[in-house]
């Protein structure tokens, strides 16, 4: 498929404007361009062609399955994006008087309400762009907190080896060191080394639950007692919370600070780099330090300031607020149910010819593990994934958790049916047996994409970012 600088033909255009009646304003010379800008020119019927084609390339939620696991809602209802599109909300500037805002601030208050009663928070901020954001943000309130107190010995934030790779990431950008602990035989942490790492250097725990592997810790409590003990902060990444919505809450669990992601849980539409939202919650204890609001309402000396110009990704959080009033309180209650259900139904069918790393039940999502597999048939995750795309599904996550080796993670979420559980489960097992019988033919895969197999690590390592025009 040809590029859109590729199909340009020189003089075409696709739109006829009148004569401006505005006086044209000169520029500086030195804010000029040096050369023209080039802009491809087609007609209005080119421009039509090649993003209808390029759509018709991308696989999503509305082509078929999408079983991207860690990365929670693929349902994006249409009623919040009619929501989103009302011009009462666009059309409002951040700058207005507060006393022409009153509907949006409504929203943000009573999303509020609703994402506190169902964390078990006291108070949250919606400035945060998303969950890696969220994290940093509460990261700077756990070091205000303990900084204020005169504890700023607390240098270090301890991070499951099972924790999503923004988690120390996050926890070093905001100054601390990170103490990685492993996990127990059983996926979950290891209550030894977290005694063993938790002391009066601990400035809290990062924590996700259920966790990375899809395992919810039934140690929690215990975790609690352990990490606040030694006198730190338990931190809740909420990246999996779509499966105890309505269920357990983090701040019943000991959380006492949270991030979640409204991009992921609440239905606004996930990846392509945007638009996201990790509003972060917090104990009554920790309000003060929650990020200075523009509205007003945090004018606390301890706050730790703002994190995002005006007031984070408004219109995620009306998309988040329109998905809580649709379902309500029993809605996401099943939501998790039906979410946790599909996990457990495919892996249960997938059990008996694909290795499960861990035993029991899990949440939303399970691990599988072809390390066998690779080593007995040489066929990897990898293989496997790109084979899929020939029965028109979208590969699972590959290669995550770390901890877990030829991993695939696969999470169908709560709006797949049975008969779509039943068709992937099929295409897995077939793929399982052509790689010990024709294991040449799932290297080369996909077949029946635009494009063949490519090279991955080339094309993170050489990007070619942008066109040229030589």
């Amino acid at each position: 498929m040809e590029l859109i600088f590729e199909k340009s033909v020189e003089g075409r255009c696709c739109a006829l404007l009148a004569d401006s009646d505005i006086p044209e304003y000169k520029l500086k010379e030195s804010l000029l361009r040096k050369a023209p800008l080039r802009l491809p020119e087609l007609s209005e019927t080119d421009v039509s062609r090649h993003y209808t084609q390029l759509a018709e390339r991308t696989h999503g939620i509305n082509n078929g399955f999408y079983p991207l696991g860690s990365c929670t809602m693929k349902y994006n209802p249409r009623i919040n994006e009619e929501v989103a599109s009302w011009p009462e909300f666009t059309q409002i500037h951040p700058l207005q008087p507060r006393s022409t805002t009153a509907g949006c601030v409504e929203v943000l208050d009573l999303c509020e309400k609703h994402l506190c009663e169902i964390t078990g928070m006291d108070a949250m901020t919606f400035e945060p762009a998303a969950g890696a954001h969220g994290e940093f943000t509460a990261l700077l309130m756990i070091k205000a907190y303990h900084n204020s107190r005169g504890d700023s010995g607390r240098k270090k934030i301890i991070v499951p080896d099972s924790a999503h790779g923004t988690n120390p990431a996050s926890a070093a950008m905001a100054g601390f060191s990170v103490v990685n602990i492993p996990s127990a035989a059983d996926g979950r942490v290891d209550l030894d080394a977290l005694k063993n790492a938790a002391g009066p250097d601990t400035a809290g725990l990062m924590l996700t639950n259920p966790n990375t592997v899809g395992l919810f810790d039934k140690n929690i409590l215990e975790i609690s007692r352990i990490v606040h003990k030694a006198g730190g902060l338990l931190y809740y990444d909420g990246a999996n919370l779509n499966a105890i919505m309505g269920i357990a809450r983090p701040g019943d669990m000991g959380f006492d600070v949270i991030h979640l992601n409204l991009h992921k849980t609440f239905s606004a539409p996930h990846g392509g780099g945007g638009p996201g939202s990790g509003p972060v919650g917090c104990k009554e204890f920790l309000k003060k330090y929650l990020p200075h609001s523009v509205l007003g309402e945090n004018a606390s000396a301890s706050s730790i300031g703002q994190v995002k110009a005006f007031y984070g990704n408004f219109l995620v959080v009306l998309r988040a607020l329109s998905y809580i009033l649709t379902l309500g309180g029993d809605g996401l209650r099943i939501a998790s149910e039906n979410a946790v259900l599909n996990a457990n139904y495919m892996m249960a069918k997938l059990k008996g010819v694909f290795d499960i790393p861990f035993d029991g039940f899990c949440m939303h999502e399970f691990v599988m593990s072809l390390e066998k597999l690779k080593k007995n048939a040489g066929v990897s995750a990898l293989d496997i994934a790109k084979s899929m795309l020939d029965n028109g599904m979208h590969p699972p996550t590959m290669y995550f958790p770390l901890i877990v080796h030829e991993a695939l993670m696969i999470e169908p979420t709560e709006t797949e049916s049975r008969e779509t559980m039943d068709e992937a489960v099929e295409v897995l097992v077939n793929l399982y047996k052509d790689a010990l019988t024709d294991s040449d033919k799932l290297h080369r895969s996909p077949y029946a994409t635009p494009v063949r197999r490519l090279d991955e690590v080339g094309a993170a390592r050489n990007p070619v970012l942008k066109y040229s025009f030589s």
